[in-house]
């Protein structure tokens, strides 16, 4: 892989921006049944196995610092609690997400170092991401959410197929 690729991995309008994870991913995953959820489990842990990272059931600071939230309509997360307090402008971005016909939308924090502290999933699962399994999907969603990617960083092929093609997954 090129420079210039790698680069552009993780660049937006600001410029290069790289951040990752330094500390265990705790992950709850709301909307779905207990089938889907050890899917999704699977995935994840197979994507943190590339890593130096690891899965924990709390996080320290937190309880959990990597939300997933499915749904099937994007204007159904108005009624969840208080997740206008972790997604700023929520309300808003609700709208827009429905207009662009958006079906995945990620929030990260970060500490004062720059590393990732918290991510926010929301699925809208559509024709498209049932489109595939739900362990594929689940991959490719940890992949997209393990490091700080550029929006356009997997625009012509998922991470799957990159880190299949660079020797990243096995």
């Amino acid at each position: 892989m090129s420079y210039e690729k790698i680069v552009n991995f993780f660049s937006n309008e600001q410029g290069y921006r790289f951040s990752r994870w330094n500390k265990p991913i705790a992950p709850v995953v709301f909307g779905v049944d207990d089938n889907t959820l050890e899917a999704i489990k699977m995935g994840f842990t197979e994507v943190i196995s590339l890593t130096s990272l690891s899965i924990s059931d709390v996080d320290v600071d937190l309880g959990s610092n990597f939300m997933v939230f499915f749904c099937a309509d994007w204007l159904e997360l108005k009624s969840v609690p208080n997740l206008n307090k972790l997604v700023p402008k929520l309300a808003d971005l609700l709208v827009i997400l429905d207009k662009k016909n958006a079906n995945q939308y990620r929030v990260f924090s970060f500490d004062k170092n720059g590393a990732i502290t918290l991510c926010i999933l929301i699925l809208k699962y559509d024709r498209e991401l049932a489109s595939v399994s739900v362990q594929t999907l689940s991959m490719s969603q940890m992949l997209k959410s393990i490091l700080l990617w550029s929006p356009n960083a997997f625009v012509s092929e998922s991470p799957l197929e990159v880190g299949e093609k660079n020797n990243f997954c096995r």
